[in-house]
């Protein structure tokens, strides 16, 4: 391709709209253009380097025993209200009235059609296991679109699903696709971290997320200093240290006026935050619940959620806490009757706590639990922090920041019981198919790769998914001679398989140079009237300090060696 042929304008400012290294250089680099809040359009570059990790997956993905079909986008919605996801998506689901004012959804994910699909496909033991993959479009009306092509309202997706008739089956093919999913990220050029993460409106059981540590990522990750636990914040546990033994006091009241808060109250009374406990007020479906949780900790309110089962939690609203009959900033589960009580199970993990009074300006000294107050359920709830102890090997957690760039389930039967996917197994007998499913974001895995390898000076493409492999530029095109031996070797790259930019234009050496920088392709090529009087080509790697002569008949078979070879 001639870059005076190419669609599409490199910038020479930072784009103001950007809110990230990578959103600023993909928009920067003319790779992507912003339609509106959460919608892109890919420009031929980036299209180019999306093809070929779209490859990449689909080359692991077969290995792997995949079968690639495609599923349509638009789909009933009577299908989101068989699986009960309708409720759990909100907001995030797009609706439409066809013309015969039926509703339908826009594919957010295909969870649901898939399982319709294999239901009307499968009947015995002897059609799985089955891995079924597609790549295709999902739309989600996402509340913060951010970060470019991180989240977006609009991407393209690898989203698998596989089918079994016995747990072992799903965790073997489980383990074959993680393995993939290693061999893509790998040949991608992206260190990832596997790490344990909820299932949110997914659903199902066992959940990993392959996490690309970066700044600028929305997902906080919790990882040992020591060994190899990591989780996603929502998933993170941690161990929670015992306070030193003591015998329990007698209940007396402390006036503490105007103290409302944790930190305050502490400081206040002289003792730590961990002598304290917490409560929070929030509302299930409508419904209030009293949280009481050891003050040095939060709530995870990810776990709460799950453990509720409920379709919105949130912090109850100062009206909300006043019909209750709860006084904020002095409540305690002392003597609370008519809501339901849930404990993190670090109340247990020491004895004299203070604790509200249930009354204005007033506290309680010595609560011990269960000795003056039950809860209705007692669970862990507490979100792992940086500094808390990790609960394999009791070692400091540590806290960092990742992008999301795969996500695997294991489903077991939650879609196949909701729509009757069954089998007959060898005895006859029919049980519903067990499931399994795999996502990765194809756009979001070019937001992540540029994200991940960049410069002062612009983005620096892994080979592997480089729009091309080598950017030729020709210094003073308006001579015959530079023209003349930089269109030979042009044709050259291009027959011997090397993806070439060649960039024909009028500019100075400059604009090419810092053009060819942006771009970051692995490998650069100057032809001028210097290289030509010494026969040679100047070759420059994008991760080089100085760049190199190349004598010009060699310079293909040297760009090939560098490069690995043919990379059309």
């Amino acid at each position: 391709m001639r870059a005076t042929q190419i669609f599409g304008k490199t910038l020479r400012e930072d784009p103001a709209e950007a809110d990230s290294i990578g959103h600023r250089l993909l928009i920067k680099a003319g790779l992507v253009q912003q339609l509106t809040a959460g919608v892109y359009s890919y420009m031929p570059l980036a299209l180019r380097a999306i093809h070929k990790i779209e490859k990449i997956v689909r080359e692991e993905m077969d290995a792997a025993g995949g079968q690639e079909v495609q599923m349509p986008v638009l789909q009933p919605v009577e299908l989101w209200r068989a699986s009960g996801r309708e409720q759990a998506f909100g907001q995030t689901l797009f609706h439409l009235l066809d013309r015969r004012e039926r509703t339908l959804v826009l594919g957010p994910t295909h969870e649901e059609v898939i399982t319709d699909l294999v239901r009307r496909n499968v009947r015995s033991y002897r059609d799985l296991p089955l891995l079924l993959y597609q790549i295709q479009t999902k739309l989600r009306d996402e509340a913060r679109p951010r970060a470019g092509l991180i989240r977006v309202r609009e991407f393209g997706m690898k989203d698998a699903y596989s089918f079994h008739a016995q747990p072992a089956s799903l965790d073997e093919g489980y383990d074959r696709v993680v393995q993939a999913y290693k061999n893509i990220f790998q040949r991608c050029g992206l260190p990832v971290l596997v790490v344990e993460a909820d299932s949110g409106a997914i659903g199902g059981k066992d959940s990993q997320e392959f996490m690309l540590i970066a700044e600028s990522g929305e997902d906080e990750v919790i990882r040992c200093s020591s060994c190899d636990y990591a989780a996603n914040l929502e998933k993170a546990k941690s161990r929670t240290r015992p306070l030193p033994a003591e015998e329990p006091r007698s209940l007396e009241e402390v006036a503490t006026p105007g103290i409302t808060s944790i930190p305050d109250l502490a400081r206040f009374l002289g003792i730590p935050e961990a002598k304290t406990v917490k409560a929070v007020f929030y509302t299930c479906d409508g419904q209030p619940v009293f949280v009481s949780i050891r003050g040095d900790l939060e709530v995870n309110e990810t776990k709460l959620k799950n453990f509720l089962k409920c379709q919105e939690l949130r912090l109850s609203t100062e009206e909300e806490v006043r019909a209750a009959g709860l006084t904020a900033g002095y409540a305690s589960p002392i003597g609370l009757k008519g809501i339901r009580r849930i404990a993190d199970d670090s109340i247990t993990l020491g004895s004299n706590f203070v604790v509200g009074a249930n009354k204005p300006d007033t506290h309680l000294r010595n609560a011990n639990y269960p000795r003056d107050f039950q809860v209705d359920d007692m669970l862990d709830i507490a979100k792992a922090a940086e500094g808390h102890e990790c609960q394999r090997c009791g070692h400091p957690l540590r806290s960092t920041r990742g992008i999301e760039v795969g996500h695997v389930f294991k489903l077991g039967t939650v879609f196949t019981e909701a729509f009757g996917a069954t089998f007959l197994d060898k005895d006859g007998v029919e049980r519903p198919v067990i499931m399994g499913c795999y996502g990765i974001g194809i756009g979001r895995l070019l937001g992540a790769v540029v994200e991940q390898s960049h410069d002062d000076k612009g983005i620096v493409f892994p080979a592997s998914v480089s729009p091309y492999s080598t950017y030729l530029v020709a210094l003073n095109v308006d001579r015959q001679d530079v023209r003349r031996a930089a269109e030979e070797l042009y044709d050259r790259l291009q027959a011997a398989g090397i993806d070439t930019l060649y960039d024909d234009r009028e500019e100075t050496a400059g604009v090419k140079f810092n053009d060819a920088d942006l771009l970051g392709f692995p490998l650069r090529l100057t032809v001028s009237p210097r290289t030509i009087r010494e026969g040679k080509v100047e070759f420059k790697s994008r991760t080089a300090a100085k760049p190199q002569m190349v004598p010009l008949e060699g310079a293909v078979e040297a760009a090939r060696a560098l490069l690995g070879g043919p990379t059309a």
